[in-house]
């Protein structure tokens, strides 16, 4: 039978879930955003499911995955490079390209490695809210999923229909890069604090000037239609 202190670690982990579920449906709304709609809900769902899988069990040993030195500020590293090749990808493939499983695994694999590498810092607060009550973890989950599908879906069919949405997205990213990075322990210790929003602003910036110059690039190195 739940107490009083346990529906308070279910409300603890919803909320953290949900505070998640932002940023986790823009990776998946623009990862999946150029394929066909039943191949993109499979994206969404599976890609989804297994992020998710992924994560409950990294929840058990997540004291141990943030003490390793760094790994925050190679992850917010990592998922500027992510944001990146998102604006990259904003040309929708061929015709005959549409429907290759090879896009939908792609799609499925970005969305995996993106939501974990958002959801480290996360990890530990769902550890610490459930006491290691794996039963919390799975219904907060359960009642937070469907929630980040609906939300990825809606996104990414608005980022087909109004394309400068991408760039909002990787701003989103690139942002929640900056601040994992600066969150790192020791990071953290020598950047003053002061600093801390400048250096965001900066990121994304840069993110999205970068991702625009490539972008721009390789629309200019596709050969032209006769």
């Amino acid at each position: 039978m739940f107490t009083t202190e346990t529906w308070l670690s279910l409300l603890m982990i919803i909320g953290i879930d949900l505070a998640l579920a932002g940023d986790n449906a823009v990776v998946i709304g623009m990862a999946s955003r150029n394929l066909p709609a039943i191949q993109r809900k499979k994206a969404i769902l599976y890609g989804t499911l297994a992020a998710v899988v992924i994560r409950v069990l990294l929840t058990f040993v997540a004291i141990r995955l943030l003490s390793i030195p760094f790994l925050m500020a190679i992850g917010g590293l990592f998922l500027i490079y992510v944001a990146i090749n998102l604006i990259v990808g904003d040309k929708p493939p061929e015709e005959g390209e549409l429907a290759n499983p090879q896009n939908m695994l792609a799609a499925i694999k970005t969305i995996v490695v993106a939501d974990l590498i958002m959801g480290l810092d996360n990890i530990l607060a769902i550890a610490g809210a459930s006491r290691g009550n794996f039963v919390l973890i799975l219904i907060g989950l359960a009642i937070s999923i469907p929630i980040i599908i609906f939300a990825s879906q809606l996104i990414s069919t608005l980022m087909n229909k109004y394309p400068f949405l991408v760039y909002v997205g990787a701003g989103i990213i690139a942002y929640t890069a900056a601040v994992m990075f600066l969150g790192d322990p020791f990071i953290h210790q020598h950047i003053l604090v002061k600093y801390h929003f400048l250096i965001k602003i900066v990121v994304v910036i840069l993110t999205l000037l970068f991702g625009k110059w490539r972008n721009q690039k390789q629309t200019r190195a596709l050969p032209k239609a006769s």
